[in-house]
C-alpha cells in the first residue's frame, strides 16, 4: 500500500518563474531544415514509432484503412437499418413478381430497398440523422488528425534519410538501437539540443516515455483506482483503454491536468501548502469527466458493439475458439513494464512470454468439469455429425429453417466442451512452468513463490494474462463502468496521486520534469530485499515495490551497453556481475542445461 511521505521542503516561492521549453537547433549542413522544434517529446516520440512501424508508408497506409474503416462501420450500418426490407429477406411476406411469373426464389436484390424509398426512411429517423451528424463530426476530427500525423511522419521520413543516412528501403533493416546510435552520433557531430549539449540515452527514453513512466509507477505503488474488491466476484482488476483514455486525460493532457505542457507539472503541485486544494480541483475534474462519459455513454456504447461484432462475428464462426486464446491484458502491460521500456520493447518480452504462460494456465484443469465436458461433447458430437451426413447426402437439407443455426451452435458447444478435456499427456508441473513465465515477464507477486500450483494464484495469473473473450466483454463494459470508477472510486485516490506527483519528481536540466523512478537511481529508490542492499538509502515509502528499480536498470543496461550509467548505478551493476559471475562458476556445465529450461530461457531473454 503506499504510504504518504513527509514534507520536508518548503513550499517554493511564489512567481516562480518557469522554465523555457529547450529548443532543437541544427547548424547550416544536410539538416538544415530541422531548428526551433519547440516540443521534443513528440519529436523523440516519432523517430521511436517511425522504426518499429517499418516507415512512412506503413504509418500512412493504417491511417488512410482507419478513416476508411470508420466510415465503412458507419455507412454499412446505416444501409442495415433503412435500406433492408426484413420481411422480404426472411420470407415472412411473399414477394409481388406479377411480371415475372417463373420468377420464384428470392434474390439480395429483392430485398433491398429503392433508393428514394431508403432517403425516405432516413429521413424520417431524427435521432438517427443526429447519430450520422456526430459521426460526421468524429470523421472529420480524426482527418484533421490523421493530416497532421502524416505532415509530422514526412517530416521524420526527411529526417530519417538526410540526417541519419537511413533510406526508407532500409529502415526496416535497422533496430531502435541502431537508430538511437546514429541519433547520439548526430548530436556530437553537430548539437541538437540547446543548451544541453551532451545528449544520452536515458534522455532520449525520458523524453519519449515521461507520461508512460509515472503511469507505470502509479501502477507499481497501487495508486490508481483499477483494483477493487466486489460481491461472489472477490478482488477483480478492471482497466481498459477508455478508462486509460480518460485517467490520461486527467492527469497529463486535459485542462485540469497536473502538468501544464508536455514538459512541466503545475507550479502548484510542487508546493505541499496547495495540495488539497489541488487534489480537490482534480477530484471535480474527474466528477465532471465522468458524468460527460455518462452522457456520451449511449453513442459510445454502440459504437463499440458495432466495432465489436464486425471484428469478431466471421472469426467466431470460423473459429469458435479463438475467443478462448489468451492475450496480456491492459494491466499487464503497466504492471510488467520496466521503467523506460518503449512499446516494441515490452511487446517483443510479453510475446517471448506467451507461449510458456499459456502452458502454465492449461495445465489447470478440473477433473469434474473434464468429466461433463467429455459428455456435452459427445452428445453435441453425435447430432452434429448426423446433420453433416444429411447435408452431404441431399444439399436440400440445408433448406430446412435454423438447419445452419443448429449447425453453427453445435460447433461451438462441441469446440468449448474440448477445451475443458485436459490432454492425456500433459504433466503436472506448475513450479517449472512458472518459472519460465517469470524468465520473461521478470514481474510476479513474491506471495506467488511455492504456491503455483493453488488456484489463488492461478486466478491471480488470470488478471494478467485473460481470455479474448473477458478481454472483450471488459471494452464492451467501459463506456458503463468508466464514469462510475470516475465519479465515485478517483476521488478518493486524488489526495494520494497529488502527493505522488509531488514527491516523486525530479527536475533534470535539459529534459524538464520526469518521474524519479524513471533515473534508474537504487541509492534513492531501490529495494534491499533485491540484490542492492548496501547500495541504496531508500526507506520504505521510496522504495519501488517488485524490485521494479533494479530489474529496470539492469534491461536498460542490457538494452543500452554504451550508456554510462552513474557512479552508484555502475557500482550496483558491478555487484550484480560479480555476482552472477560466482553463480555461473557454480553452475553444472551448459550442455546440461536443457535448451527449453528456465536458465537458458532468462539468459536469452534480453537479447537485443
Amino acid at each position: 500500500e503506499y504510504r504518504r511521505l513527509e514534507d520536508c521542503e518548503e513550499d517554493s516561492p511564489p512567481g516562480e518563474e518557469e522554465e523555457e521549453q529547450l529548443l532543437l537547433h541544427v547548424t547550416e549542413g544536410p539538416t538544415d531544415s530541422w531548428h526551433h522544434i519547440k516540443d521534443l517529446d513528440s519529436f523523440f516520440t516519432k523517430i521511436s514509432w517511425h522504426s518499429p512501424w517499418n516507415g512512412f508508408a506503413c504509418v500512412v497506409l493504417s491511417d488512410v484503412l482507419e478513416l476508411v474503416q470508420f466510415l465503412f462501420v458507419v455507412t454499412f450500418s446505416t444501409f442495415l437499418l433503412c435500406c433492408v426490407d426484413y420481411d422480404v429477406l426472411f420470407a415472412t411476406r411473399p414477394l409481388n413478381h406479377s411480371h415475372v411469373p417463373e420468377h420464384t426464389k428470392v434474390t439480395l436484390p429483392d430485398a433491398v430497398l429503392p433508393a428514394s424509398q431508403c432517403a425516405r426512411r432516413l429521413r424520417g429517423s431524427g435521432w438517427l440523422l443526429f447519430l450520422l451528424v456526430l459521426a460526421g463530426a468524429v470523421w472529420l476530427c480524426r482527418l484533421v488528425t490523421a493530416l497532421r500525423r502524416l505532415v509530422g511522419y514526412w517530416e521524420i521520413r526527411s529526417f530519417y534519410i538526410r540526417a541519419l543516412g537511413i533510406p526508407a528501403e532500409e529502415l526496416c533493416n535497422h533496430s531502435w538501437q541502431s537508430v538511437q546510435a546514429r541519433l547520439l552520433a548526430l548530436q556530437r557531430r553537430q548539437p541538437l539540443c540547446v543548451p544541453r549539449r551532451e545528449l544520452t540515452e536515458l534522455d532520449i527514453h525520458h523524453r519519449i516515455l515521461r507520461f508512460r513512466n509515472y503511469t507505470v509507477a502509479l501502477v507499481n505503488k497501487s495508486l490508481l483506482p483499477v483494483r477493487f474488491r466486489l460481491p461472489l466476484l472477490g478482488p477483480v482488476v478492471f482497466l481498459t483503454r477508455g478508462l486509460q483514455f480518460n485517467l490520461e486525460l486527467l492527469l497529463f493532457r486535459g485542462p485540469a491536468a497536473l502538468f501544464q505542457n508536455t514538459w512541466s507539472l503545475r507550479p502548484q503541485v510542487k508546493r505541499a501548502g496547495a495540495r488539497r486544494a489541488l487534489a480537490r480541483g482534480l477530484a471535480r475534474a474527474a466528477v465532471l469527466l465522468g458524468v460527460a462519459n455518462l452522457a456520451l455513454c449511449p453513442c459510445v456504447l454502440g459504437w463499440r458493439l458495432l466495432l465489436a461484432f464486425f471484428s469478431y462475428a466471421e472469426g467466431l464462426k470460423r473459429a469458435p475458439g479463438s475467443l478462448g486464446a489468451r492475450r496480456w491484458s491492459l494491466y499487464a502491460r503497466h504492471y510488467l513494464r520496466h521503467f523506460n521500456e518503449l512499446g516494441h520493447e515490452l511487446q517483443a518480452r510479453l510475446s517471448r512470454g506467451h507461449a510458456p504462460a499459456t502452458k502454465y494456465m492449461d495445465s489447470f484443469s478440473s477433473p469434474l468439469l473434464a468429466v461433463l465436458a467429455r459428455h456435452v461433447g459427445f452428445f453435441a458430437g453425435s447430432v452434429l455429425a448426423v446433420l453433416i451426413v444429411l447435408t452431404v447426402y441431399d444439399e436440400d437439407v440445408l433448406t430446412v429453417q435454423h438447419i445452419l443455426t443448429a449447425i453453427t451452435l453445435l460447433g461451438l458447444v462441441v469446440t468449448v466442451a474440448r477445451s475443458f478435456i485436459p490432454d492425456e499427456h500433459t504433466v503436472w508441473c506448475p513450479e517449472q512452468l512458472l518459472q519460465r513465465v517469470l524468465a520473461h515477464v521478470h514481474y510476479l507477486p513474491e506471495h506467488w513463490q511455492g504456491r503455483a500450483g493453488r488456484a489463488e494464484t492461478r486466478a491471480e495469473m488470470a488478471q494478467l494474462f485473460q481470455y479474448k473473450a473477458v478481454f472483450i466483454l471488459e471494452e464492451l463494459l467501459s463506456p458503463l463502468v468508466t464514469p462510475l470508477i470516475l465519479i465515485f472510486a478517483f476521488p478518493r485516490r486524488a489526495l494520494d496521486i497529488v502527493d505522488f506527483f509531488r514527491n516523486f519528481t525530479v527536475e533534470v536540466a535539459g529534459v524538464g520534469d520526469i518521474c524519479s523512478f524513471a533515473q534508474l537511481d537504487v541509492r534513492h529508490h531501490g529495494n534491499p530485499q533485491w540484490l542492492s542492499e548496501g547500495h541504496t538509502e531508500a526507506p520504505p515509502e521510496r522504495q519501488a515495490e517488485h524490485g521494479k528499480t533494479e530489474l529496470s536498470l539492469m534491461r536498460f543496461a542490457l538494452s543500452n551497453p554504451r550508456w554510462r550509467p552513474p557512479p552508484p548505478a555502475r557500482r550496483f551493476l558491478g555487484h550484480l556481475q560479480a555476482q552472477v559471475t560466482r553463480d555461473a562458476a557454480t553452475a553444472p556445465p551448459l550442455r546440461h542445461l536443457l535448451a527449453e529450461g528456465p536458465l537458458a530461457a532468462s539468459l536469452l531473454s534480453e537479447d537485443s
